[in-house]
């Protein structure tokens, strides 16, 4: 166990909740809008200082509430602390002591989110395989988030470039646009670095999964399709300056168009199922698979590079899956892996899981 203590004030419907972890599996068991996915949710934040279902941290405080406190005590005396405000920003504390960096947070409750919500990962939109992405990344590396936040700054401001007119040839514009193409091709360079990188790790786990889930009927591959033309082998030098001569030539389309067609908010994850597409060619039962595939081996990517196993938050998703697939995500938790699962009923957990848990119901969210 690593998690072995969380307090809630003013997050999300939980005014107060303090919850004393008493089992490696905690069940948060009741109908839907009690507070179970909030539980998990908060956990993720604590975990790695974001939440797959919101972006914006006023969506998280309850609403007569002028700041939201998400402490959690874990394994070697460690307590961590994420203070959420309306006006102000955030706060970090790591045993009482604010930190200057928020990312320092991330390590003690590193965790694998699986939810409902992941089932679109195959199907939806390639932000959505972005995102999963750099939440691996993050992970291994959480140096990682001020290399995303320095790229979408750098992205808003070419932007606003363009819509401010920024079109023409005098020197002051072309002065401007080539220290952007500077700024940006370092900053693409390292993010596709790393996104390549970790799928590439990630790639044998999931197909070893996916074999193993479908018995051995499916194969599947995944390919990184960046957004910049990346020729030869991995190397930064090279792929800067060839990354800035993509931003040097694209300038007239982009002038044209208002956005900017090069770098790694165009990437896309191609996911293929015995060579072919899933996301287009996939029945729903083998997408559904492929997730369950992605997310076995992150968790085990994770735990092999960080050295200790991250924390599994499965939220309300057993009931997407279907008998045979529920038994193969429990059984590949196992007892190596703290987890915290939410639903609406018991049903699924039978035996051993259901007796080596700890179960939280309704009554416990509302009093807590």
């Amino acid at each position: 166990m690593r998690l072995l203590r969380l307090e809630l004030q003013a997050f999300r419907n939980h005014c107060h909740l303090q919850l004393e972890i008493e089992a490696p599996r905690l069940l948060v068991i009741g109908s839907n809008g009690i507070g179970k996915s909030n539980l998990l949710e908060s956990v993720e934040l604590l975990g790695s200082l974001r939440s797959h279902r919101s972006s914006q941290d006023a969506d998280l405080i309850h609403w007569n509430a002028s700041r939201a406190l998400l402490k959690a005590s874990c394994v070697d005396d460690i307590e961590v602390e994420l203070e959420l405000r309306r006006r102000g920003g955030r706060q970090a504390r790591r045993n009482g002591k604010v930190l200057q960096r928020q990312m320092d947070l991330i390590g003690p409750l590193r965790c694998v989110g699986f939810s409902a919500l992941d089932l679109h990962l195959v199907r939806g939109e390639p932000a959505l395989r972005r995102h999963w992405l750099d939440r691996v990344v993050l992970q291994l590396e959480p140096i990682y988030a001020e290399l995303i936040g320095r790229y979408n700054r750098l992205l808003r401001q070419r932007s606003q470039f363009w819509r401010r007119g920024g079109g023409g040839t005098s020197i002051e514009h072309q002065a401007l646009l080539d220290s952007f193409d500077i700024q940006m091709a370092l900053v693409c360079t390292r993010i596709h670095r790393r996104r390549r990188r970790a799928l590439s790790r990630l790639e044998p786990l999931a197909a070893a999964w996916q074999s193993r889930l479908s018995q051995g009927h499916e194969q599947l591959e995944l390919r990184y399709s960046p957004g910049s033309v990346l020729e030869g082998e991995e190397a930064e030098e090279p792929w800067r300056l060839a990354i800035e001569q993509q931003l040097h030539r694209q300038r007239c389309e982009e002038e044209r168009l208002g956005s900017c067609r090069v770098g790694p908010h165009r990437d896309e994850i191609d996911m293929l199922l015995n060579g072919t597409i899933a996301r287009r060619f996939g029945s729903s039962g083998q997408q559904r698979t492929l997730v369950l595939a992605l997310k076995l081996a992150e968790l085990e990517l994770v735990g092999e590079l960080c050295g200790h196993p991250p924390l599994l938050l499965l939220d309300d998703v057993l009931a997407e899956l279907d008998p045979q697939r529920q038994l193969a995500l429990l059984e590949a938790v196992g007892d190596s892996h703290q987890c915290l699962v939410s639903a609406t009923h018991l049903n699924a957990f039978e035996g051993e899981w259901r007796q080596r848990s700890q179960i939280l119901n309704a009554d416990h969210l509302r009093n807590g």
